[in-house]
């Protein structure tokens, strides 16, 4: 998961990575004509890393009880201790 969210976040920004682009702060004048960048982009990349900081947590937290509860790799022994 976090392999796959590292690589479409890099081709994001891969994409978007153009020049001849300023910050959008608007001036007193503001009348100029000029190539802003759009920030919407920013923001959804931004909360892409925030979730996929969470996914990463909660699979980590899920990969840790499940270490505690069965101390063994092998899979036929953990489906027998969690089989009702």
């Amino acid at each position: 998961m976090d392999i796959m969210s590292t690589g479409v976040i890099a081709y994001y920004v891969f994409v978007a990575s153009r020049g001849g682009f300023v910050t959008p702060i608007v001036a007193a004048d503001g009348a100029e004509k000029i190539a802003y960048a759009d920030p919407v982009p920013q923001a959804v990349i931004l909360t892409a890393i925030v979730i996929g900081f969470s996914i990463q947590a909660v699979m980590l937290v899920g990969v840790m009880k499940l270490a505690r509860d069965n101390p063994t790799l092998e899979i036929t022994e953990i489906e027998k201790n969690n089989t009702p």
